[in-house]
């Protein structure tokens, strides 16, 4: 990226012979009471209701819920790729670096993405290309962001698969998508993720449909890499065990909200929210063979149809009158930890 593409007023470093922007007193991201809508026949789906996170430089955030919870649509948002229409972002702010996103120039955004925030999407073998070779797909982030010529840009896309790990590199980077398995699927997202080498990197539900030793292979990789470039990550997912090992910290979605926010130990050992509870209850455990396994009840609310008070009030176990008529507070600072619950203090020290 050129000086003079960058925003006159961002801080810029060089790294690897491209300017970059300079974090904020290590701040990265920093999402501010975001609302996304999507308009649609059906009427106004009301996705993101004012979220808000941070991420710093090294750090891993983890964002959990149910499908539907809002956590894919907040990536897109982030990564400016929303499909408008339907989709709208009605409020707040996404700032990169002190930098609002939302307030950029498309031009400026346009070399944002992909070389300082970079995406690895949920399914590979859609997010691919059919019908060219995955390394001329990974090569042509070379090709079009650093004008390298095919034959340097094919050398750089070998050298990010050996990278993340993929055998005899030079041969199967003539190879087409549908002749790698799932899990080398993924590995190539990841190579072309990384291949500009992004200050942030979000990963949407990347272990999806593989099997256990293989959800191992790719956290343990993305943990490397991480570690190697000093990259924040945002990983999404619905699987609390994905994120045990790995995140810092968790932001736990439901309803286009944030609800609870804490470091990993914190969270797991004592959720603050009612969701993040039944979340936490629901994971089976060796410990309780042939006990019927705890679950939330209902389902999660239509997007359309928000229901009145606390969006969570119809499936909750401590609901009361106050949650059905007043909306939940904004996230309540509990020393360290935040919930946006009427009862959040109640739910941590286990009184309700």
């Amino acid at each position: 990226m050129a000086k003079e593409e960058l925003d006159d007023r961002t801080p810029a470093r060089r790294t690897n012979g491209t300017m970059r922007w300079e974090p904020v007193n290590g701040r990265l991201l920093d999402v501010e009471d975001l609302h996304v809508e999507f308009r649609t026949r059906e009427g106004v789906a009301k996705a993101i209701n004012g979220a808000s996170f941070t991420l710093d430089e090294g750090e891993t955030l983890a964002i959990l819920g149910e499908s539907g919870s809002g956590k894919s649509v907040t990536a897109q948002a982030i990564m400016g790729i929303l499909d408008s229409p339907p989709g709208f972002v009605t409020g707040g702010a996404i700032k990169y670096c002190g930098k609002d996103l939302l307030t950029l120039p498309r031009r400026v955004r346009e070399k944002v993405r992909g070389t300082e925030i970079a995406m690895i999407f949920q399914d590979a073998l859609s997010a691919l290309n059919p019908v060219f070779q995955v390394g001329w797909q990974i090569a042509e982030m070379f090709r079009v962001h650093r004008g390298l010529n095919k034959s340097d840009a094919l050398d750089e896309a070998v050298r990010l698969m050996e990278r993340v790990r993929i055998p005899a590199a030079r041969e199967r980077a003539k190879a087409y998508p549908h002749q790698f398995s799932g899990g080398m699927r993924q590995r190539i997202m990841i190579a072309m993720a990384i291949a500009l080498d992004p200050a942030v990197l979000i990963a949407d539900e990347p272990t999806t449909a593989l099997d256990v030793t293989v959800q191992a292979q790719i956290m343990e990789l993305l943990a490397d890499l991480q570690d190697e470039r000093k990259m924040g990550l945002i990983l999404i997912t619905h699987d609390l065990g994905v994120v045990a090992d790995v995140a810092d910290r968790i932001a736990v979605m439901y309803a286009g909200r944030l609800v609870e926010g804490a470091n990993v130990f914190d969270l797991y050992a004592k959720p603050a929210h009612p969701y993040t509870k039944g979340l936490l209850e629901s994971i089976p455990r060796l410990d309780q063979k042939g006990e019927t396994l705890s679950a939330i009840g209902g389902l999660p609310p239509n997007l359309t149809r928000i229901p009145a008070g606390c969006a969570f009030h119809p499936r909750c176990k401590y609901a009361q009158d106050i949650c059905k008529a007043d909306p939940p507070p904004p996230l309540l600072d509990l020393g360290g930890r935040t919930s946006a619950c009427h009862f959040a203090r109640e739910v941590l020290n286990d009184e309700l």
